[in-house]
């Protein structure tokens, strides 16, 4: 396999953490509140918010934003704001409340990746791709001199063979994280060739190589992959072995890591008639899921396969909004959702998908439906701190 690559990394060189990093932008995509606290915070200081386009401002004005941020990007560069770090990966230890979560910085080769729904390349998606959600991604990426990776990828590591490969080098970062983010530390790995080994072990006796699979930034991974698509053609051969756009960094992490809580994506449906929501609402099953009308939470029937249960949730929300008007968000927190009810709306909380069936799952049946399932909460996100060339 040569899924992994080594990558070049770039870190600020001497920006502090807690004001350089920030969360992911599909984060708090209905709370411009916590994104305007962002921006009072970074302001006027070196910041990777100044190199991301967080989703809550994807319909303001959105040209006049990317061309900002591509200029931040070749500012940074020009400025030196980074210091490069070559030839290992990045072990990333993040402390929140639900405990320390353990990562590896590393590269993947695009070229063994599809997000294409029954795939059996090395790297796939998860959850289905809404292909139209990738073109205003292309428009900012494809401009870019950098990526800032809040991709997650999984491995199936029962064992935990690969983290106890890893020989752990220098402390490059150590920081608490702005917006309740807890606190996060880097150490350079200086065996990568020995980690990259254990990582291929595990696929090593899967019938179809299924070795990670993406876990946060699906949509982000997918854009990647259409920008090295559209881009591969004009190049040689050569070129196209080491173009560093062929490459995506992203962090994995173990499955079974115990910080890593596997939360259900609820649904906030945006209507002026939350009560005629709740009433059409009957997906039956013998499991439980929840609804919260204007704040009022019971429990409802739900299918006791998840996926399934999902995929008849969806298609109840999509024929009630054409039929009846209004909006869908997608919410991380129970609460956050419950909270967003007591204004007006209906919110259907759902059950988890079980760690131990995750891989499975995938391989039986292809992409689980869309927002099926987030790594804990908004504030645990993967926050941005590392980046690489792609140009």
């Amino acid at each position: 396999m040569n899924t992994i690559t080594v990558p070049k990394i770039l870190l600020p060189a001497s920006a502090d953490i807690k004001t350089w990093a920030v969360n992911a932008c599909d984060q708090f995509t209905s709370d411009l509140s916590y994104w305007r606290e962002v921006e009072r915070l970074t302001c006027g200081k070196p910041s990777a918010f100044n190199l991301i386009l967080p989703e809550i401002y994807l319909n303001d004005n959105v040209k006049q934003r990317i061309e900002r941020v591509n200029a931040a990007m070749e500012e940074y560069l020009r400025r030196g704001i980074f210091r490069e770090i070559d030839g290992g990966f990045i072990l990333v230890e993040r402390t929140t409340g639900s405990g320390t979560r353990t990562g590896i910085v590393l590269a993947i080769d695009l070229e063994d990746y599809s997000f294409e729904r029954g795939a059996k390349t090395p790297v796939r998606s998860t959850e289905a791709t809404i292909l139209e959600r990738i073109p205003p991604r292309v428009e900012i990426r494809k401009n870019a001199p950098l990526e800032l990776p809040h991709i997650m990828l999984l491995y199936d590591d029962p064992s935990n063979s690969v983290l106890n490969a890893v020989k752990r080098g220098e402390v490059l970062y150590s920081s608490d994280l702005m917006m309740g983010g807890g606190h996060i530390t880097g150490a350079y790995i200086t065996n990568a060739g020995q980690v990259t080994e254990a990582f291929y072990a595990l696929a090593e006796n899967k019938a179809d190589k299924f070795l990670f699979a993406v876990g946060d930034g699906n949509h982000s991974l997918a854009t990647a992959k259409t920008c090295w698509n559209n881009l591969k053609g004009s190049l040689t051969e050569e070129q196209r072995a080491t173009h560093p756009a062929r490459f995506a960094l992203v962090e994995a992490v173990n499955i079974y890591d115990a910080a890593l809580n596997f939360e259900p994506i609820h649904r906030l449906i945006k209507t002026s008639d939350p009560e005629k929501f709740a009433a059409g609402l009957a997906l039956g099953g013998d499991g439980k899921a929840k609804l919260s009308v204007n704040g009022r939470v019971c429990e409802i029937p739900f299918p006791r396969d998840v996926p399934s249960g999902i995929r008849l949730l969806d298609e109840y929300i999509s024929d009630y909004i054409a039929k009846n008007g209004g909006e869908t968000d997608y919410i991380h927190g129970e609460s956050e959702l419950i909270n967003f009810t007591v204004a007006g709306g209906a919110g259907v909380i759902l059950p988890p998908i079980r760690k131990q069936d995750f891989f499975a799952l995938i391989s039986k049946n292809g992409n689980l439906p869309r927002k099926t399932f987030s790594m804990g909460e908004g504030n645990e996100k993967r926050y941005y701190i590392e980046a690489k060339s792609i140009r």
